[in-house]
């Protein structure tokens, strides 16, 4: 993920910061996805696992990183309170 993309990216819901989510955030939220624990926000269930994603900076909100291209997409967001809860 480009570093100078990442200081100027706002999450599209609350407009807060966005951070790289850690490894070990990265790897509670595959363990949930391979659950079946995780949903995307329009309600479909997450089935692959995801090697990189960006949290908003009051660690609300997820969005997956493809290829190095963030998905800003509302409904490809994922709540993030499962996660920093583990």
């Amino acid at each position: 993920m480009d570093r100078k993309l990442l200081e100027i990216l706002r999450c599209p819901i609350t407009k807060q910061p966005l951070k790289l989510l850690d490894s070990t955030h990265l790897e509670t939220l595959n363990r949930l996805i391979s659950e079946g624990e995780m949903c995307w926000a329009d309600g479909t269930a997450v089935t692959e696992p995801i090697t990189e994603a960006l949290v908003t900076d009051n660690q609300t909100t997820i969005y997956e990183v493809e290829d190095g291209i963030p998905v800003m997409l509302e409904d490809r967001s994922l709540a993030a309170d499962l996660i920093f809860s583990q």
